[in-house]
């Protein structure tokens, strides 16, 4: 099953306090304390604390975005991780469902987990959290997604780009020299994509550190809402950040630990240059699909300016300098 409509035409107006408060109530759970908005521009996420002092978090999903079966195929991934012991953050199951609808909207109800920030140049989080995701990998290649979208050039680029170029959103003094240079980083993204084949695994798919909570007893995963098939690199490469040699001690830390628990194909460490190029225009095409939700233009204003877009051709460049680049490898043990 494919994603559903992607278009821009829905808004959050309707959901007010109010219908989140009765929606919450609607599954006997009622709020003692106001709704704490949670960083989160693709859904409304809230926090609140409940009459029995428990903490909770309320998702209300973009109704454009996901089918049904698209959103339970997530929460009985979430679901099978935890049975597996691996914190994640995953829904409860109230009256037997964990996928609730209320007046239109679709919601579901987190238990709040409680943490700091990951640290990705913090040596030891990221040993602890590469040998979680490797305890995820082992698992999740026993089966598939039969619903969830995949990892693929042309739902990252060939879409992407062919909705910036119908959007209108790229100024017109820039359209020229913004797609000669994304045509050309897409080409080449695609062109080592094809080269190296790759096993087809079921993934957090959005695992940047922004995803990682940091607990007393570890890593704590959050946010499966990207939850896809692709690459085992595709839920590594977001935590590579810094200079060359920065981006190889931490891949040594993480690969080392990964390993611990399930093998890694160093032939995917090809990937990461394309999945980057990919992932910057797909963030270039997200914020013009979501462009007419309030939220957005008041969030993200710079989009609207041409100086955003300038630096994004210098980016682009940038980056097919990059893809021209010896790939990141370890010697000599991979």
């Amino acid at each position: 099953m494919s994603q559903v409509n992607q278009g821009s035409g829905f808004h959050f107006r309707a959901l007010t306090p109010d219908l989140i408060l009765d929606a919450i109530e609607s599954l006997g759970v009622y709020p003692e304390t106001g709704l704490l908005a949670l960083n989160s521009y693709e859904n409304r996420v809230y926090q609140f604390r409940c009459d029995n002092g428990v903490r909770y978090v309320v998702k209300f999903y973009r109704p454009e975005r996901w089918s049904d079966e698209q959103i339970q195929e997530e929460h009985d991934f979430s679901q099978s991780l935890v049975d597996e012991e691996i914190p994640i953050a995953t829904p409860m199951i109230i009256d037997g469902r964990s996928l609730h609808h209320y007046q239109g909207f679709r919601f579901a109800l987190f238990p709040s987990i409680g943490g700091r920030s990951f640290e990705v140049d913090n040596l030891e989080q990221l040993e602890a959290t590469g040998r979680f995701i490797g305890r995820i990998h082992q698992f999740s290649q026993q089966a598939k997604f039969e619903h969830r979208v995949v990892v693929n050039p042309q739902m990252l680029g060939d879409e992407s780009l062919l909705w910036l170029k119908e959007s209108g959103h790229v100024p017109q003094s820039l359209v020229v020299p913004y797609f000669t240079i994304v045509e050309q980083v897409l080409e080449k993204s695609k062109e080592i994509w094809f080269k190296q084949p790759h096993k087809q695994i079921r993934l957090h798919g959005d695992l940047h550190p922004s995803n990682i909570l940091w607990t007393p007893d570890g890593p704590g995963f959050v946010d499966l809402d990207d939850a896809r098939t692709g690459p085992a690199v595709q839920d590594l490469w977001m935590m590579l950040t810094g200079d060359r040699s920065q981006r190889l001690l931490q891949l040594e830390i993480l690969l080392e630990a990964y390993e611990e628990f399930c093998e890694f194909d160093t032939r995917e460490l090809t990937l990461i240059e394309p999945l980057r190029a990919m992932r910057m225009l797909h963030y270039n095409a997200w914020l013009s699909r979501r462009w007419d939700d309030p939220a957005f233009p008041m969030n993200f204003p710079w989009y609207a300016e041409e100086k955003y877009w300038e630096q994004q051709i210098l980016s682009f460049k940038e980056q097919l300098a990059v893809l021209d680049e010896p790939v990141l490898s370890l010697i000599p043990n991979y």
